[in-house]
């Protein structure tokens, strides 16, 4: 039995399509935005308390979150109980921290990562041995559907604009106790975005703001209210990869979804401004705003 342990939306999306595509038997620790990733993609789905797992699972596969601790506590119920614990990496940022519990760096057995990248950064941080090259089910996923998709939108010639929200300034106030700690929060971001449209050449278009699942909501409301000027709307009801679909322009600071978008070859900016942090993800189909 192998036992899934997700959190945040990110490593959910990579696990749930992990499960889809390898057929076994499977039970499930989730909370947070996991619930609602894996319920849509694999149905009703018997959640479980990490406690009631222990005595029945031969392998623990777990996603990375900063918004919990389940995936840090499973890796040292693992440990404590000698179970196999394995981790799949997400993302490209902020990799050690992912593995830190109480000030205590708290490894897995093993650590997946989805790409070369992925792979050069992780071996760079942890013991080589233990970082291993994997498919990444979720972005598989996502090729099959870009090539395959045929746009909802055919009828709407303006030019669509999709903002991804990232919850920069709590992760940072909850990992560092410094909303400010990268040089930058969301609203930075997304100021300086509208303040260099002219750099992109947009001169008119649709908006539409993403919030991160972990946002209040209302919290971009304000983004309307400044800028009035602009067709704006905010809305995550519909399917990230379909937003995307059907997006001109993708923009966003270091969402794994600015990856998504350029596998679907959408045009792809950053907007981390000047006094920010260095971009952590691969860079090759991603244009600073800052650079041009």
């Amino acid at each position: 039995m192998i036992t899934i342990v997700s959190h945040d939306a990110g490593g959910a999306e990579i696990l749930s399509n992990y499960v889809l595509q390898n057929k076994n038997d499977y039970q499930f620790v989730l909370d947070g935005p996991a619930v609602s990733i894996f319920s849509k993609l694999l149905g009703e789905i018997n959640i479980k308390s990490l406690k009631e797992t222990i005595g029945n699972t031969s392998l623990y596969l777990t996603g990375t979150s900063w918004q919990s601790e389940i995936e840090k506590l499973t890796i040292l119920t693992a440990k404590n109980n000698h179970i196999r614990v394995v981790s799949f990496i997400d993302h490209w940022v902020n990799y050690k921290e992912r593995f830190i519990y109480k000030d205590q760096l708290v490894l897995p057995d093993e650590i997946w990562v989805g790409d070369e990248d992925a792979l050069e950064l992780a071996k760079s941080i942890f013991p080589p041995e233990i970082v291993k090259l994997k498919s990444n089910p979720y972005f598989e996923s996502l090729k099959s559907y870009f090539r395959n998709w045929k746009s909802k939108n055919l009828s709407d010639d303006r030019f669509n604009i999709l903002f991804i929200c990232e919850n920069i300034s709590d992760h940072a106030k909850k990992s560092f106790n410094d909303e400010r700690y990268w040089g930058y929060t969301e609203t930075d971001a997304i100021e300086y975005f509208f303040q260099n449209l002219e750099k992109l050449n947009i001169k008119s278009g649709k908006y539409t703001f993403r919030p991160h699942p972990s946002d209040e909501k209302g919290k971009y409301d304000w983004v309307k209210d400044k800028y009035r000027e602009y067709p704006i709307q905010i809305s995550n009801k519909i399917p990230l990869f379909e937003q995307i679909a059907n997006s001109d322009l993708v923009v966003g600071c270091e969402s794994m979804a600015l990856i998504v978008a350029s596998l679907a070859n959408k045009r792809v900016v950053s907007c981390i401004p000047p006094e920010g942090k260095k971009l952590g993800l691969p860079q090759s189909k991603i244009i600073e705003l800052r650079s041009l």
